[in-house]
């Protein structure tokens, strides 16, 4: 997997000056445009478009201090559709527009190649399970949020604390098959996941009851999910899962993350320090 994220890497490097199609990259890769996206996110830290942007800035960078092109050329060479946007752009990446730093020979910020290696570590275990499961229902209240990547986030943080005890109890009723309880559900995700962009976010339960009128539902069709334990410090645990399922659990296993929402299942302890968690994720077998 590895092997062929990295030739995808290198049609990035021989492609900046054109036009780069996701879907075609996770054919290299030999994958699935959403897990493609997803794996890079989780590999790089970044989203793939702003890794894409930022790598053709670094490289118009050197060009703009070479001065062999004008300014208007190696803006529509990179894809800039005037040169008063590629200036924001490069002014926002470098800390200084492009003439000034022909003029001057600033130094500029850099976005270095990437490329993945695997590092054997064998420090520890996941546990998982793969399960098939009927389509189900997930119930209870809506809150739409920014993504926040490290700590606590406080749009849901907000949203559970303005739910009354009577509407968390009649949520958690609802409930009747696992994940069992009140979990936390993730769904319509912008695709490129950068921090800040927006999800819907279900304080919810699964269930097969049916919905009462002042509830949220979302539908969810039959199919496998893979399904992860984690327990330690909140939230750092349960944000490192995320991280680990993509960069260590998919590269090594044959299946890939499809379409659908996210499930986690949290039980805190009575400080709020540590959580022990279960984590679902739609995802389908590879072929290759």
């Amino acid at each position: 997997m590895l092997e062929r994220l990295n030739r995808a890497m290198e049609h990035i490097e021989c492609h900046l000056d054109q036009r780069i199609d996701a879907n075609d990259l996770a054919r290299i890769a030999m994958t699935s445009e959403y897990h493609f996206r997803r794996l890079f996110s989780a590999l790089a830290g970044i989203p793939l478009s702003e890794y894409v942007r930022r790598r053709r800035l670094t490289v118009a960078g050197a060009e703009v201090l070479a001065g062999e092109r004008t300014l208007l050329e190696i803006a529509v060479r990179y894809g800039y559709t005037s040169g008063e946007a590629f200036a924001r752009a490069f002014r926002a990446m470098h800390g200084v527009g492009p003439s000034e730093a022909r003029r001057t020979g600033a130094h500029l910020h850099s976005q270095q190649r990437m490329s993945f290696r695997l590092i054997i570590e064998g420090s520890s275990s996941m546990r998982y399970k793969v399960v098939e499961k009927e389509a189900f229902r997930v119930v209870g209240r809506k809150a739409r949020v920014p993504l926040v990547h490290e700590g606590v986030n406080p749009a849901i943080a907000a949203f559970i604390r303005s739910l009354d005890r009577d509407t968390l109890q009649r949520i958690e009723n609802l409930s009747d098959q696992a994940p069992d309880g009140i979990v936390s559900v993730t769904d319509d995700l912008d695709e490129s996941r950068a921090e800040g962009t927006e999800l819907d976010y279900y304080h919810a339960v699964v269930t097969s009851a049916p919905v009462p009128e002042d509830m949220d539902a979302l539908t969810v069709p039959a199919g496998t999910w893979a399904v992860f334990e984690s327990s330690g410090p909140f939230p750092h645990t349960l944000q490192h899962l995320w991280r680990d399922v993509f960069t260590q659990w998919f590269p090594s296993n044959p299946y890939r993350s499809r379409p659908g929402p996210e499930i986690l299942r949290t039980r805190l302890s009575q400080d709020t320090t540590h959580a022990d968690a279960e984590l679902w994720i739609p995802v389908e077998r590879t072929t290759t």
